[in-house]
């Protein structure tokens, strides 16, 4: 999703409430002002991409607790050289970070399926920036089975969809659970 692919995709996203129309039009003008929204060098902040990933059968959701964040997540990171758009990017990252191999974008799902804005607090020589967030929806294939990895999370499991509900998790990522939760109900990998 470069260029003018992105920006058609962006602009029929359909924000579900004010915080996520706030944030869309946030992503807009930052992919209108820059050539390379990916690029980790622009100081300010940088498009990520990240996966909602669900199992097979559509009732649980892989989280990640995230190390240097110290909470729950979904599996995402930055764009890298090869990545040819968003999607991959969300793929990439989410099978490095499940060790899911077959993941594959929700047929139904819009693309991005949520996005959000959200500061990076500043780390070592890496100063506090702004992370924009397109998040994709992923189906694993049947029996898939999370390996963590322990040098980008504390752990990594499924969840199902009520387990979730104890989760101190982000209101963000809150809506966009409901989002994939509603899409993937009763839905059967093909």
């Amino acid at each position: 999703m470069m260029g003018s692919e992105l920006v058609a995709q962006l602009a029929a996203h359909q924000p579900q409430d004010a915080q996520e129309a706030t944030d869309l039009a946030e992503i807009r003008a930052f992919v209108d002002a820059h050539a390379a929204p990916f690029d980790r060098a622009i100081t300010a902040g940088h498009l990520t991409a990240s996966a909602i990933v669900v199992d097979a059968a559509g009732l649980r959701v892989a989280l990640g607790h995230h190390r240097k964040l110290d909470r729950w997540l979904q599996p995402g990171g930055h764009g890298e050289p090869g990545d040819a758009d968003a999607l991959s990017a969300a793929m990439r990252e989410a099978h490095e970070e499940t060790g899911i191999s077959g993941l594959e974008a929700h047929p139904d799902a819009p693309r991005p399926l949520d996005v959000d804005v959200h500061v990076i607090p500043a780390r070592g020589e890496v100063a506090e920036h702004r992370h924009l967030d397109l998040r994709f929806l992923l189906v694993a294939p049947a029996g898939a089975v999370i390996a963590h990895r322990p040098e980008e999370h504390l752990g990594m499991c499924w969840f199902t969809w009520d387990e979730t509900a104890d989760l101190a998790l982000d209101p963000p990522l809150r809506r966009a659970l409901a989002k994939a939760q509603r899409l993937v109900i009763g839905y059967t990998a093909r």
